[in-house]
């Protein structure tokens, strides 16, 4: 995943770039970057590696000799980014939010008509540069994104800086947002809305799916109005964004308490003398099951985050491992001969849970009722690579039906359905797996209804395997 944000002023914007982008900072481990655009030192950019520090302390140097009006800014899980493109469509800067699946086939074909690649990425193409490379082939910046969304395969989310405007493109069935914010004659856009509040901008619009705007002091232009298809990713809500954001005018952490109420409404059954949230993401959750089923909320582990931020910002596995398990601390006095109910929001591959269950286990707990605030993630995303696992076997759900089966050559909409027994078998199997007392997943319904818009308008693939294309 990764996250955007610009800034388009009448007075030097620097600093709301700069802290804006800041605000993204959980969206992305690897790369940050800022460019700003002003007529006495034209284009400055500047990119970081953020894999052993924080986006703030890497760019404190850069916003001190940057001056602009107008910029914008990326944190990025993958490449580096924004890049400044010299073209037949004037010189510009560009950032994506992408995940491009068919990059090597567009590639080849740029490749055999003798064109070139500058940039590189993870040792390969970088793909805001082959974004780049697609708007170029047209002859304006408008037709240039729809030949984005007509080429790739995947996911594309864009925002082009020019010298006096933005034009933002959100994908074409607006899997990853684009939010506009306004205050007293400036605009933003941004991935998270959570980067508007302590800037002094309020929440102008939400562009739509395949939307094309021009973002100008003087006000915004649709270039392309939005499709009519929708399919936004509902992990948005359950676990990428920050609490305080908003995603076609929903909360996420009003939707994460929602996720924990249904949970608790379908677990009566289940005695417990507290309930805890994973840290940070399964506290909403947490809060919603804990109030619905009047069972105190308490705090077993803390999380200690002033060393690394990150528990997956090494590099080396074993590190990221221990690192992991750093991070959170077990409060003994709160554990020991205690029956807990755990909230988190998905298991992937499961590797860290059960390390966390050893522990409560050798710490002393009784029980570990584990409620995941989303169905079990049968098939790896395609549009914004949420598992982060190298093979599809690594998912806990294939190792279980591995397990089960003996091999992967099944149905796996059975397992997706939660009412059938090979779902009940698979469930099952990783409760072993991870040596929890009980374990629960989210209906599928439940989550829907939880976010609040209509199941066709949310991307729900590593679920049930829908697909729009």
């Amino acid at each position: 995943m990764s996250g955007f944000f610009g800034a388009v002023s009448k007075e030097d914007c620097v600093n709301e770039v700069f802290y804006g982008t800041d605000y993204h900072s959980h969206l992305g481990t690897k790369r940050g970057g800022m460019a700003m655009y002003s007529k006495d030192k034209g284009f400055q950019r500047a990119i970081h590696s953020l894999e052993n520090s924080y986006f703030r302390t890497k760019f404190e140097d850069d916003i001190n000799a940057f001056e602009g009006k107008i910029g914008i800014g990326c944190i990025s899980d993958t490449e580096a980014q924004p890049l400044v493109i010299y073209s037949k469509l004037g010189r510009f800067a560009i950032t994506t939010v992408s995940k491009i699946n068919n990059v090597d086939e567009i590639a080849e074909r740029f490749l055999s008509q003798g064109k070139t690649f500058a940039e590189t990425s993870q040792g390969g193409i970088n793909p805001t540069e082959l974004v780049a490379m697609l708007i170029c082939e047209k002859s304006t910046f408008t037709e240039g994104i729809k030949n984005v969304y007509d080429s790739i395969k995947g996911s594309c989310s864009v925002l082009i800086l020019t010298e006096d405007e933005i034009i933002a493109g959100r994908d074409k069935l607006g899997r990853t947002p684009i939010i506009i914010g306004h205050r007293d004659g400036s605009f933003c856009l941004a991935s998270e809305t959570t980067s508007f509040l302590n800037l002094g901008y309020k929440i102008y619009s939400y562009l739509g799916p395949g939307e094309i705007v021009s973002v100008k002091t003087t006000g915004i232009t649709t270039l392309k109005k939005e499709n009519t298809d929708m399919q936004v990713c509902s992990f948005l809500w359950v676990y990428y964004g920050y609490p305080p954001s908003f995603y076609e005018g929903i909360n996420v952490d009003k939707c994460r308490y929602e996720c924990g109420k249904k949970l608790a409404e379908n677990d009566s059954d289940v005695e417990a003398d507290f309930v805890a949230g994973i840290p940070d993401s399964g506290v909403g959750h947490a809060l919603g099951y804990s109030n619905t089923r009047h069972i105190p909320y308490l705090r077993p582990y803390a999380k200690y985050t002033p060393t690394w931020p990150r528990s997956f910002m090494p590099q080396n596995q074993k590190q990221r491992e221990l690192v992991a398990k750093m991070k959170l601390i077990p409060n003994t006095a709160l554990i020991d001969g205690k029956r807990g109910v755990f909230l988190d929001d998905s298991i992937v591959r499961g590797t860290q849970l059960k390390d966390n269950v050893k522990d409560l286990v050798e710490y002393g707990i009784k029980e570990i009722h584990m409620r995941i605030a989303c169905p079990p993630l049968i098939y790896p995303c395609e549009y914004l690579n949420f598992s982060r696992s190298r093979t599809t076997l690594e998912l806990a759900t294939r190792k279980a039906i591995l397990k089960i089966h003996g091999n992967l050559d099944v149905d796996f909409a059975k397992y997706a359905d939660c009412d059938s027994p090979e779902y009940a078998a698979m469930v099952e199997q990783i409760r072993k797996d991870l040596g929890l007392t009980t374990l629960k997943f989210q209906r599928l319904s439940d989550l829907v209804a939880a976010i609040g818009l209509p199941k066709t308008k949310l991307c729900t693939h590593c679920f049930d395997g829908s697909s729009w294309g």
